[in-house]
């Protein structure tokens, strides 16, 4: 009996097997990883318009019609009467809801005063691309250039209705500042090596490496104080075609 409570107690002080208890390890956090949509779109940062979608060969010769209609200072109804071709027709030509025959359009172009052909040009309006490899630009020598004024042209776009002029300009030791230099368009300077205070309208600005100034190239302009020589700076103007 006594061996049997003893045995009962033995089992009753037994400690407990102990289980370890591991810490759980901390949980990385996880980064989530957005994809583009394959339908969508990038865009550059620039304001510019979605290029419009090409233009149906009715499109094209419509708006050349009215185009040119414009430029001589008809209206829908002077031009209609010149050319023989009713008002109603005119403008669904104009606007490209029909195609005209070949006799509608060459009686459009004599009262146009302007060649069959140039109805097409917009529709066969070419991309224009210009590559110039480093120290390949066109070495610019215009009447009138100034000593030590050096222009290099790094590229020449044929097509569209602005035209962008990109010279790239060294104005050497012997260079001495002018600022009068005047003509239509915007201007933009983007100054490289050197510095040079640059005249606007009775303002001046002085650029440094890094430094830019966009103006109305209609006013007088030109370096007014050449700082550091011989400088670089590359500049864009841009201009309406006649």
């Amino acid at each position: 009996m006594a061996s049997k409570s003893a045995n009962v107690a033995a089992k009753t002080a037994a400690p407990k097997p102990s289980v370890a208890k591991t810490a759980a390890a901390p949980v990385a956090p996880q980064l989530e990883v957005v994809e583009p949509a394959d339908d969508e779109d990038y865009v550059t940062g620039s304001g510019a318009p979605a290029a419009p979608e090409r233009r149906t060969l009715e499109q094209a010769i419509g708006l050349q019609i009215r185009h040119h209609r414009k430029l001589m200072g008809l209206t829908v109804a002077e031009l209609a009467a010149a050319a023989s071709v009713s008002t109603g027709m005119l403008s669904k030509i104009e606007n490209g809801q029909i195609s005209p025959s070949l006799t509608s359009l060459q009686t459009l172009a004599a009262a146009l005063n302007m060649p069959i052909s140039l109805l097409f040009a917009g529709f066969e309006e070419r991309r224009d691309c210009s590559y110039v490899p480093a120290g390949q630009g066109v070495v610019i020598q215009r009447r009138g250039t100034k000593v030590g004024h050096n222009y290099e042209l790094l590229g020449h776009m044929l097509g569209g209705a602005i035209a962008v002029e990109p010279y790239l300009i060294t104005l050497t030791e012997d260079a001495a500042p002018y600022t009068a230099f005047q003509h239509e368009g915007t201007e933009l300077i983007y100054m490289l090596t050197g510095e040079v205070v640059y005249a606007h309208a009775g303002n001046s600005y002085h650029l440094k490496p890094g430094d830019s100034l966009l103006f109305d190239s209609g006013a007088p302009h030109g370096p007014e104080r050449l700082v550091v020589k011989p400088m670089t700076y590359l500049s864009v103007i841009m201009y309406e075609k006649d």
